[in-house]
């Protein structure tokens, strides 16, 4: 087993339509968010993304316009045909604030959120 498969495991994936845009090295690029958890994001393009794997980006899922966001520094940790798999790397507390809510929100147990908490911040 991999760690891909024991990080699946440890975290929710939430699927979640929104405006979602990749900041890599200045270019952006809007993508299809595909879900998301604490540990990562999933993104869809139509359009092949000439990524490597391990290269950094900021990933921003656009919750309310352009007002209310997540951003987060991301590295590609996977990709495959036109999924590409980010690892959060640094969630400010803002962002982290959002995204508890919106697990809070799809998970509708306060048990597995407080348990998701726990696992994300034993990796920090």
């Amino acid at each position: 087993m991999n760690t891909h498969d024991t990080e699946r495991r440890r975290f929710t994936r939430i699927s979640f339509d929104a405006k979602t845009e990749l900041n890599v090295e200045g270019a952006i690029f809007d993508v299809a968010l595909v879900d998301v958890s604490f540990n990562g994001v999933l993104v869809k393009s139509d359009i092949p993304l000439a990524f490597d794997i391990g290269q950094e980006a900021e990933v921003t899922i656009h919750l309310l316009g352009d007002d209310i966001a997540i951003r987060t520094p991301a590295t590609l940790a996977h990709k495959r045909e036109k999924e590409y798999g980010f690892l959060i790397e640094n969630l400010d507390i803002d962002s982290l604030t959002l995204l508890r809510r919106l697990v809070e929100l799809n998970l509708g147990d306060e048990t597995l959120l407080e348990r998701e908490l726990d696992h994300f911040f034993d990796n920090d």
